[in-house]
């Protein structure tokens, strides 16, 4: 196969091989006429002129050829007290028998469906009944609020919306049927219909005129086939936090979705058909998307779908007893989990009741780890643990330790180095790659491999704008950091106001929209501070308006709840600090990331473009009052 060194040279030097190669691992209904199109460039295609089906290549390829039986899907929920075990053959009847459903309601190839739903594999079948018509869906996260899913249900237009009658939370049950209608009936576009699965838990109060109850929905359906995707073609869109606050919507192209995750399973994660694999995350983010549903399945693996915590369901042996009990080969969570997991249980006590011989690997992503937690993996789990990077417009992995192809030193910190088919250099202002060691803008060099975004949803410009300005010749990331003189990659901050909490990328913008809207607030600013457990959580800092006479707890108190509900409790956002005033430059511009650094007690220089240099020592006597800037 060829070591590392090898395999990526062969990708940088005839990518339009090294894919078509990976191509052909996948069941096409038609083959494609130009592996990389770049004729409209920076517009790239891959694979134009070929069909292909996702479901198929997910499902139906296993049935017919003998795999009927193996497991496909396993559901874990601690929550709802409920395990069940899917096979191939069965998740195919379900999504065709969805698919029907999905066509019974209008519809149709190319019609958008949102799904707004919790970990349940009913979920799952929804996805990928999509896909096995030709239809695209957009799922939304469970945990966001009414206004946030109006704004994907404007953009993405549906034509039907999928969800729940509720969520689960330790000790709680979470309605979506008020979420859901609060959403409607916000957005501007209004759907057909919305198909509702009802949970023992909680039963929803329906729309007669618009809501279908799940089961009822499939009554008189034939059960559809798949049918013929254009290679180029969306099979979903998801959205993802913009600085503006009003969310992008990433495309993710079918072919180049397939070949790149078939791909990933067996070169990155180091897994085989019929291994059971284990992302420990939600179907609404990225990964979700890329390594709960589709790649495990691509690959003929068995997927897991937890719907739980790593602590509290019950306790912080959680995820131990998931692997040891379904015999997980190669699990994949956020370094978020591992220090909650840590926090609870320091010396591994827990770690030690299980079996864990099965596990060969140990994943961590959706946000910068720590050499620590890094360390006590590998310390308490006795494998490889491999920190790897990538974002929700990639699909999959930029830099990481391939596991199938050969395991590199491992170097706390680093994600170790770009995967065979990405090109990352670090760039300074003017695009010029800075010297090894020395900090820039993370940049990935054009074109982008395989299902990575081709654009924005029906947004060009945007897209363009965004991605492409910048650094031209190259897709900014938003990242900084630096290469060392090995070739390793260090990811060290976020170069906008994007922050990471607990591994959900989230706009701090979009926050201080919302504290603007407070009738006492006159200027706020909202940044991400560095929190052991989270990685990072939002700190509001308001300036109230001349002449208030309301509470300063109060203020606090309200800016908090309305977060919460336009937001959703995901953000975390539970501290405000009232201030004077904000530390701006002379043009006017807050200076975030100066009072990010003074919160987290880093070194930082006082620019000579501040316009009150005094503001910053009453800011940080305001923050240790708050137990930050120590």
């Amino acid at each position: 196969m060829g070591s590392y060194k090898e395999i990526y040279q062969r990708a940088s030097e005839n990518p339009q091989e090294f894919w078509a190669q990976a191509a052909e691992d996948l069941i096409w209904q038609k083959k494609w006429q130009k592996v990389l199109d770049e004729k409209n460039s920076p517009f790239n295609t891959w694979f134009a002129g070929g069909k292909i089906n996702t479901c198929y290549n997910a499902l139906d390829r296993h049935v017919e050829a003998g795999s009927s039986d193996r497991v496909a899907l396993i559901y874990d929920s601690p929550l709802a007290a409920t395990k069940e075990k899917i096979t191939y053959l069965e998740l195919r009847d379900r999504v065709a028998a969805f698919s029907g459903v999905l066509k019974k309601y209008g519809v149709e190839y190319g019609d958008r469906v949102v799904i707004y739903m919790p970990m349940i594999p009913e979920t799952v079948v929804a996805m990928l009944a999509c896909s096995r018509i030709g239809a695209i869906h957009s799922v939304v996260f469970g945990g966001f609020a009414s206004n946030e899913l109006a704004k994907r249900i404007d953009d993405a237009k549906p034509k039907l919306i999928v969800s729940a009658s509720c969520g689960l939370e330790p000790g709680k049950v979470i309605e979506y049927k008020p979420l859901l209608d609060g959403a409607i009936s916000l957005s501007k576009n209004k759907p057909d219909s919305c198909i509702i699965f009802q949970r023992v838990m909680h039963q929803a109060e329906l729309n007669e005129k618009r809501d279908i109850d799940w089961h009822d929905a499939h009554n008189k359906v034939t059960p559809a086939d798949c049918v013929e995707v254009e290679a180029t073609d969306p099979v979903y869109i998801l959205y993802t936090s913009g600085t503006t606050g009003v969310p992008k919507g990433v495309v993710r192209p079918t072919a180049g979705h397939l070949v790149s995750l078939k791909w990933s399973m067996k070169n990155i994660y180091g897994v085989d058909p019929g291994e059971v694999y284990w992302a420990a995350s939600d179907v609404g983010w990225v990964v979700g998307h890329s390594y709960i549903v589709y790649a495990p399945l691509f690959h003929g693996c068995t997927t897991v779908l937890y719907e739980g915590k790593p602590v509290g369901t019950p306790d912080a042996g959680a995820f131990w007893r998931v692997i040891s009990e379904h015999q997980v080969a190669c699990m994949f969570t956020a370094p978020t989990a591992i220090r909650a997991i840590k926090k609870e249980d320091p010396d591994g006590k827990l770690i030690r009741e299980f079996k864990l011989d099965c596990l060969k690997s140990q994943f961590l992503a959706g946000e910068r780890c720590d050499p620590d937690t890094l360390e006590w993996t590998e310390k308490m789990l006795k494998v490889p643990v491999v920190d790897h990077w990538w974002q929700t417009e990639t699909g999959w992995p930029i830099a990481s330790n391939c596991l199938g192809i050969e395991l590199l030193d491992i170097k706390p910190g680093s994600p170790t180095c770009a995967v065979p088919g990405w090109k990352i250099d670090v760039l300074d202002e003017s695009c010029k790659p800075v010297p090894p060691g020395e900090i820039g803008a993370i940049s990935l060099k054009l074109p982008l491999p395989p299902g990575s975004l081709p654009t924005l949803w029906q947004n060009d410009k945007r897209f363009v704008d965004s991605y492409l300005t910048k650094y031209p010749g190259y897709y900014e990331t938003g990242d900084a950091g630096i290469i060392d003189q090995d070739g390793y990659l260090h990811v060290l901050s976020r170069t906008d106001d994007i922050i990471n909490v607990a591994g959900h990328r989230l706009s701090t913008g979009g926050m201080e929209q919302v504290l603007a809207e407070h009738q006492d607030v006159a200027e706020c600013a909202v940044l991400g501070v560095s929190d052991q457990l989270k990685g990072q959580v939002p700190l509001g800092l308001l300036v109230l308006k001349d002449g208030v006479n309301t509470e300063h707890k109060q203020i606090i108190e309200d800016v908090i709840r309305m977060v919460r509900a336009e937001i959703g409790p995901v953000a975390a956002f539970k501290v405000a600090l009232i201030v004077k005033r904000l530390p701006k430059t002379r043009s006017g511009k807050i200076l975030r990331g100066i009072i990010q650094k003074i919160a987290d007690s880093a070194d930082y220089d006082i620019p000579a473009t501040i316009d009150d240099p005094l503001i910053l020592m009453e800011i940080k006597e305001s923050l240790q009052k708050i137990g930050y800037a120590t």
